[in-house]
């Protein structure tokens, strides 16, 4: 397989980092972009920046709203994979305006890229977009029109601004629909890291839903499998699930962070939170197919290997 040269947006972030290592480790060049957002503390993304660096991979530090910038970095790739976002469900409550900046203005950005110098783009979507569906598995194929959150509403939009530009100008556009990604380097607002963190600390887990929650648990490398086979595959207008095809309860989660730490967990079971999704579980049905996506580890085998690198990273 020929070498590509990715320009990757999001490399400091959880999955940019992984994937920017798998590309590194295969023989593709990985041009680096993020803008260092304090959403969550930079530190860590400076710590993931480190770890590229140390590999040979360079983060160029820049905002997906400046297009000049996107067009000086990304000079000389061969494709774009675009993982940048401002992501968070309860966050696009409260600050609407970084997702209207980020995950639209941005992503406008990002597909002008593409059409100027003629790349293939591979982005992240989220299971978010499926919104009140209730019919499970989440397919592909079932209507996304209803988010019941706004980050949900900038991905569902981020698909169908590339099916217009694929449409338009014969774009080759894959969109990734994401489910609830966890392990190593993980970001500290996703349940996986603050759980861990409130347990260690013997600080309250709040439960929303009375705990009655489930969701597609999928870990990192199964996601950056899957990335790399939409790289690979590339064509038309199209959007995959990427999870673990398995809907699992959240307090079989915690139950398994509590054996991993070594602690019990403190539960305050509260009322459902708007924007929330009480239930996702992917059809990977086409990405199997067409990506070669195989999910391969288990939530008994990633929650540990999670717990593992925190208590690792947090006392270096």
């Amino acid at each position: 397989m020929a070498q590509k040269t990715i320009f990757l947006t999001g490399a400091a972030g959880f999955i940019g980092m992984h994937t920017a290592l798998q590309l590194k480790a295969r023989g593709d060049v990985v041009i680096g972009f993020d803008n260092f957002c304090s959403y969550y503390n930079p530190s860590l993304k400076r710590d993931r920046a480190k770890i590229l660096k140390d590999n040979g991979i360079h983060i160029y530090e820049g905002d997906l709203t400046d297009s000049c910038a996107l067009q000086k970095r990304a000079s000389g790739a061969t494709h774009i994979l675009h993982l940048a976002a401002q992501a968070g469900v309860r966050y696009s409550i409260e600050n609407p305006k970084a997702y209207v900046d980020a995950n639209l203005v941005g992503f406008s950005n990002i597909l002008e890229l593409a059409r100027l110098f003629k790349l293939p783009l591979v982005y992240a979507s989220s299971s978010s977009v499926y919104g009140a569906n209730i019919k499970l598995p989440f397919s592909v194929e079932d209507p996304t029109d209803k988010p019941i959150n706004f980050y949900g509403a900038t991905k569902k939009a981020n698909e169908l601004m590339a099916y217009s530009y694929h449409h338009l100008y014969g774009l080759p556009c894959t969109g990734l629909r994401f489910f609830t990604v966890y392990g190593p380097w993980g970001r500290p607002d996703m349940a996986c890291y603050s759980f861990t963190k409130a347990i260690i600390e013997e600080v309250p887990i709040k439960l929303y839903n009375m705990g009655k929650m489930k969701r597609d648990f999928t870990y990192i490398d199964d996601i950056v499998a899957g990335t790399l086979g939409a790289l690979d595959y590339m064509g038309g207008a199209r959007v995959y699930n990427l999870g673990n095809h398995k809907s699992e309860e959240l307090l079989y989660f915690i139950d398994i962070l509590e054996k991993s730490v070594g602690k019990r967990a403190l539960i305050e079971k509260l009322p459902m939170q708007m924007g929330e999704m009480r239930e996702t579980f992917a059809d990977i049905e086409p990405a199997k197919k067409e990506l070669g996506f195989s999910p391969r580890i288990s939530l008994a085998e990633g929650l540990p290997l999670f717990v593992k690198w925190y208590k690792e990273y947090h006392s270096a």
